[in-house]
């Protein structure tokens, strides 16, 4: 079995990014783009920790942390969002919530 080098942690990181742009150009429910928007910092946070295992230095891994404070601050405000859309339109589908605009 081979050592893992910075180019496996790109692979990866790359594989998860394309998913999460592919489901959030694709979807229509808020809740999966919001998903999909976690998936791609995840993309990123793996990609910052390849290279800090690369370069044998943690402040890959700090900014990582960092990353995912800042995630989780965004899904609390983007599911209050959600909820308060869902209160007000009754719905979570991008085509209807864009009809409150008129």
């Amino acid at each position: 079995m081979s050592e893992l080098s910075a180019t496996h942690f790109l692979l990866l990181s790359a594989a998860l990014f394309i998913i999460g742009m592919v489901g959030v150009l694709t979807r229509r429910n808020v809740l999966v783009i919001f998903m999909c928007i976690e998936l791609m910092l995840n993309a990123v946070n793996v990609s910052l920790i390849g290279f800090a295992w690369e370069l044998h230095q943690l402040t890959g891994q700090v900014f990582a942390l960092f990353v995912i404070a800042i995630a989780a601050a965004e899904a609390v405000v983007g599911l209050g969002i959600v909820m308060a859309l869902t209160r007000r339109a009754d719905t979570v589908d991008i085509d209807e919530l864009r009809q409150l605009r008129e």
